[in-house]
């Protein structure tokens, strides 16, 4: 969604309290601004950072074929936390930063980790022109004149066994999740701001321990700030980015608490968007995978009734394992049914 994580250690420095919710997403916001309803967001100014919220992520995934006609999945996302509701410049600014990359194939999962501090130019995000960054990861506006930033990003990132350098060009408009961008994450209202642009074209190299491969393929972005965004049960949340062989996206998450709640998003070929209130859209898991001692869904039936689909989706890698300061399921997945298509799923809190 993406509702996406902080890791606690950042959390837990910004709030005395314990952490609540999944990754203490849940904790308490005083001092921060908190997403209202109608607020018009704003481009390119929303493109880039809103410190007056606690928590913040620049979040990319692709779906890839590479020229050995393998297929690949790619992850690239830049968080950030707020220690203190206020700005300072060098050492005392609050801001903290994380970068998260994946890389998956069929045979093997890779992840790495990047953590910065704001006010030194370690990490950041500029808007004019855009630019997103930590250490030698960057995501960078390659856009021309009277475009979006977001038309044309150039992405890299480097682990210890990968790395990889790709365009994203996109080929359709951003799409507001939710009403008109705030999107409600919780039966007590919990909420974001969320966009995203799911019409990329991406290209670019993948480096792999056997060596490089060229690679092609679609992509996604999400952006998404807030300060509060789960309520304190929510101990989890499954989430689908899908792309479909007719051009449709759909976006569609179920956060799992004391009671569960669903939203998503049915898209256009041309952008047009239709919210899928809670309760809309059916997850249910169909085979689980074993993993560092827990047992992960990683096989899902997902419905949409009124919309008319039901899919099964089956991932690229079922050990798509980010084993990070806070461990979670992230990787491509393939779907058939009364749809077919590629996509992403993220997963949580197992």
């Amino acid at each position: 969604m993406n509702v996406k994580l902080v890791i606690p250690l950042l959390l837990a420095l910004a709030s005395p309290a314990a952490p609540q919710g999944f990754a203490g997403l849940g904790t308490s916001a005083e001092g921060f601004a908190i997403p209202e309803r109608g607020r018009a967001l704003s481009f390119p100014e929303d493109h880039g950072p809103h410190p007056e919220y606690r928590i913040e992520w620049w979040y990319l995934t692709a779906v890839l074929t590479g020229e050995d006609g393998q297929e690949y999945g790619v992850q690239w996302t830049l968080f950030r936390s707020a220690l203190a509701p206020e700005e300072a410049e060098g050492w005392d600014s609050p801001q903290v930063w994380m970068g998260h990359a994946g890389l998956t194939t069929r045979e093997a999962h890779f992840s790495a980790e990047r953590f910065g501090r704001g006010g030194i130019g370690q990490a950041g995000v500029e808007t004019a022109p855009f630019s997103a960054w930590i250490d030698d990861w960057h995501m960078t506006s390659r856009a021309g004149d009277g475009q979006d930033a977001f038309d044309h990003l150039e992405v890299v990132a480097r682990g210890a066994e990968f790395g990889f350098a790709l365009d994203f060009i996109a080929e359709g408009p951003l799409v507001l999740q939710g009403d008109q961008g705030y999107s409600v994450k919780s039966p007590a209202g919990q909420a974001s701001y969320y966009y995203s642009q799911p019409f990329f074209r991406v290209s670019g190299t993948l480096d792999l321990p056997d060596g490089p491969v060229t690679v092609s393929g679609q992509g996604w972005l999400d952006r998404e700030w807030s300060s509060q965004p789960l309520a304190e049960d929510q101990a989890g949340w499954d989430w689908v980015s899908l792309i479909f062989e007719d051009g449709h996206r759909m976006m569609g998450f179920q956060l799992r608490g004391a009671q569960t709640f669903t939203a998503g998003t049915w898209i256009t070929p041309e952008g047009g968007a239709t919210p899928l209130p809670d309760g809309a859209v059916q997850f249910t898991p169909l085979q689980h995978t074993r993993i560092n001692g827990r047992e992960v869904p990683t096989h899902w039936r997902i419905d949409w009734e009124d919309g008319g689909l039901s899919i099964t989706t089956e991932p690229l890698n079922p050990h798509s394992w980010m084993d990070l300061s806070v461990s979670y399921w992230e990787g491509p997945l393939r779907f058939s049914g009364t749809h077919s298509g590629r996509g992403y799923l993220e997963m949580t809190g197992y």
